[in-house]
């Protein structure tokens, strides 16, 4: 598509998108009495304005009922939890006895790390990727710790090449490889919070499988911003939060992928409590355990039923997006963003560099040589919602379910603003 950074074409983008109603779906927050351009959905997504009813109900049901809506209300809590099987696992490519929600993400990884991670004199390295997010950085060196071993030997990151914004994909297929005999677990991020990049998750996963280590992927920053088919390219196991492009709230609760071949065993190690055991029994209190069948055998504790009440409203919603206009309309938006944010650095002041490679979702980071705290303080003032990383990146995630091409005009016409107004130098801006 041939883009303009005129504003009559993002209005005409807009007139024509089949995604447009569904903006309607969410809460958008209000600056200087108008709505915000929210490009910070990577962070934290819009509430959806179904929340509160569904938060509402189980209130009501507290207060009428209390203890008996473990099993009496429209939607009993003893297995709410399952409601939000389903639509998950059609998100990641999976089975519906694969999924479970439970816990928060890094907690997560620290369970699946016990069933996935069972080091050995000769394999015991993990693989992930150069500067992973930090709670990934920070649970991976602690599980090290805990198995004797020095993270320093243990823990084996690839590093993007020098000069180079993005890891190229026969680099990591190489590492993998180089260490494979020595190597327990590949562990990486599905997308990479900083910049933005996603990466191949089935060739990666393939090669980590053909070396014998089994392989996982955080894909916090991948549900719900791009399609996956986990059960198709073998994964063994994945987490994910829900608050980011899933719309669930603030900290949210997390949920887990367990590929299929784990499921229903006594011999498969896992950390267990009583609402992984089987429901028939659960209540029986008997001193064995007995593991549900599916995914579930790796929940510890009772749901969450007041966190996971917005969740199952997010999730509902999803259910009637065609899933082709949804990609669609990311990429010609994420594409229509990046050529705004190129017609300002053709002419700027200074160095603007989009991090982010051409295999992405939503989000694009922006590296500014000069004032970039500047210029996001700017943004932010103008009523347009970004998010801030050191040093001098600003994170934007056009997300199609509720942002409109208007609204990237519109950080267009402020980066313009700032740039030209405030930096002025004698290059000129062409429009």
């Amino acid at each position: 598509m041939n883009f303009s950074n005129q504003l009559d074409f993002a209005l005409e983008l807009d007139a024509s998108d089949p995604l447009k109603s569904y903006r309607d779906l969410f809460h958008i927050p209000i600056h200087n009495g108008a709505e915000v351009a929210y490009f910070t959905g990577n962070s934290l997504g819009l509430q959806p304005k179904s929340a509160r009813a569904y938060v509402e109900r189980v209130m009501k049901d507290w207060e009428t009922m209390a203890v008996e809506g473990h099993f009496y209300s429209k939607e009993p809590w003893w297995e709410y939890h399952e409601k939000l099987a389903a639509p998950l696992a059609s998100l990641v490519g999976a089975k519906t006895p694969e999924v479970s929600v439970m816990n928060t993400l890094t907690v997560n990884l620290h369970f699946l790390m016990v069933s996935f991670y069972r080091p050995s004199p000769k394999r015991f390295k993990i693989l992930c990727e150069e500067k992973a997010f930090p709670s990934d950085q920070y649970m991976l060196q602690s599980q090290v710790k805990f198995h004797g071993y020095d993270p320093d030997t243990a823990i084996v990151t690839v590093k993007k090449r020098p000069g180079e914004n993005a890891w190229r994909e026969e680099d990591l297929l190489e590492a993998i490889a180089l260490h494979g005999d020595s190597l327990a677990l590949v562990l990486m991020g599905g997308v990479n919070y900083y910049n933005g990049q996603v990466f191949p998750m089935k060739s990666i996963t393939a090669k980590a499988k053909e070396q014998g280590a089994f392989v996982g992927w955080d894909l916090a920053h991948a549900v719900g911003n791009v399609p996956l088919q986990l059960h198709d390219w073998g994964v063994d196991f994945a987490s994910w939060c829900s608050y980011k492009y899933l719309n669930s709230g603030p900290g949210n609760a997390a949920a887990i992928y367990i590929n299929e071949q784990y499921l229903n065993r006594t011999d498969f190690p896992r950390f267990e409590g009583w609402w992984g055991t089987e429901k028939g029994l659960r209540f029986k209190m008997e001193p064995n355990f007995t593991p549900m069948d599916n995914a579930d055998a790796w929940q510890v504790s009772n749901a969450a039923i007041l966190a996971m009440a917005p969740f199952l409203a997010s999730l509902d919603s999803f259910k009637t997006v065609p899933q082709e206009d949804l990609w669609s309309k990311q990429s010609r938006l994420v594409s229509y963003m990046s050529f705004v944010i190129e017609s300002v650095a053709a002419t700027a002041p200074f160095d603007i560099l989009i991090l982010t490679p051409e295999y992405r979702g939503s989000q694009l980071s922006v590296y500014f040589h000069e004032h970039g705290r500047a210029i996001f303080d700017y943004l932010m003032s103008q009523g347009v919602v970004t998010d801030w990383r050191e040093p001098n990146v600003i994170r934007l995630a056009p997300v199609p379910l509720y942002n409109t091409f208007t609204e990237v005009w519109h950080f267009y016409s402020a980066l313009k603003a700032i740039i030209f107004e405030v930096y002025a130098t004698s290059k000129s801006v062409h429009a």
